[in-house]
């Protein structure tokens, strides 16, 4: 079964400094229908004008996932962390018990294009942490960027989830065959694909449950990310 979550359903914010496009409920969008998929809570598609970004702020009991599209984000935090994160980089932040940071682009010429993702994690009251890694993009290949173990020089994330990314260029194909049980989101960052023969374009998501295997074909040059979950 693969259920399609539309980019222009997204819920919005749109101020001086930012466009920000909701996949699920996130601060003042608020949809019963769209409050997460298992334990994947947020999937944010921000955009960020030259020199701005988010003042500090607090977090507590979420795994928050940085994926970079565009540009370079400047990342402080109460841990004493200082770091940029580019296309290429993705981040954790675990903000367990709290912690606080602040987020902007790292540009003063150059607009950001990212995804900020939230994940439940498997139990509240984790200490804080952060965590980077770079990855080189294999286009045509799912790359594991995150997991519960760290395997395979991916990032820890506390719960039981796989993250894969994946940059495709028009024609590339993935194949990914879930184990029994387990529940897929497909996010396309952009480009277009289809998923299982149905199209997805840049901003759509799909809900994939009890599907034997997925089949992803570029319809142009695309990138998506694909999360496993239980």
């Amino acid at each position: 079964m693969i259920a399609i979550r539309p980019a222009a359903e997204r819920g919005r914010t749109e101020i001086d400094w930012l466009d920000s496009r909701h996949t699920f409920s996130f601060g003042e969008y608020f949809d019963p229908r769209h409050m997460g998929f298992r334990a994947l809570r947020v999937i944010n598609e921000d955009r960020v004008v030259p020199g701005a970004g988010f003042p500090t702020h607090g977090h507590r009991n979420m795994e928050i996932v940085t994926y970079v599209l565009d540009g370079a984000i400047a990342h402080k935090d109460s841990l004493g962390t200082g770091s940029v994160i580019r296309p290429g980089e993705v981040q954790r932040m675990t903000a367990g018990t709290g912690i606080r940071h602040s987020e902007f682009n790292h540009s003063e010429d150059e607009p950001l294009h990212f995804l900020q993702i939230w994940i439940l994690p498997e139990k509240d009251g984790l200490p804080p942490g952060y965590e980077q890694k770079s990855f080189a993009k294999q286009p045509g290949a799912l790359r594991l960027v995150g997991s519960r173990d760290g395997r395979d020089g991916s990032i820890t994330v506390h719960q039981d989830v796989d993250i894969h990314a994946a940059v495709l260029r028009t024609g590339d194909a993935v194949d990914f065959a879930p184990a029994p049980d387990r529940h897929m989101w497909v996010q396309v960052a952009r480009g277009a694909v289809t998923l299982n023969g149905q199209a997805l374009r840049q901003g759509d998501g799909a809900a994939v449950s009890k599907e034997p295997s997925l089949k992803i074909v570029a319809q142009e040059d695309a990138e998506i990310v694909l999360f496993d979950l239980a």
